[in-house]
């Protein structure tokens, strides 16, 4: 199956849902490059970036279960790189 590489921007606003925003990601953690979060006390908010390489449903799924957390908003934005099974 090929997969795409994304990036998911995560906003927490609300500190409710971070324990099963924690569980998703470890969920999804076969897929995940690489993970940044950064607190910023001056809005009492959270921005997180997730890289991932994963199948394009599994990407849609992660972004969803995460979009419908209390306090989250998600945007999710795609790389133009192929998989390498399409480039042979």
């Amino acid at each position: 199956m090929s997969t795409r590489v994304a990036m998911i921007g995560i906003i927490v606003e609300s500190r409710e849902s971070i324990d099963r925003l924690n569980e998703l990601l470890h969920e999804y953690g076969n897929y995940i490059i690489g993970r940044m979060g950064i607190p910023y006390a001056k809005r009492d908010i959270s921005i997180i970036s997730i890289a991932i390489d994963a199948p394009q449903d599994e990407i849609s799924a992660l972004s969803g279960k995460l979009g419908m957390l209390p306090g989250i908003s998600t945007k999710t934005i795609y790389s133009r790189v192929k998989d390498e099974k399409e480039n042979r």
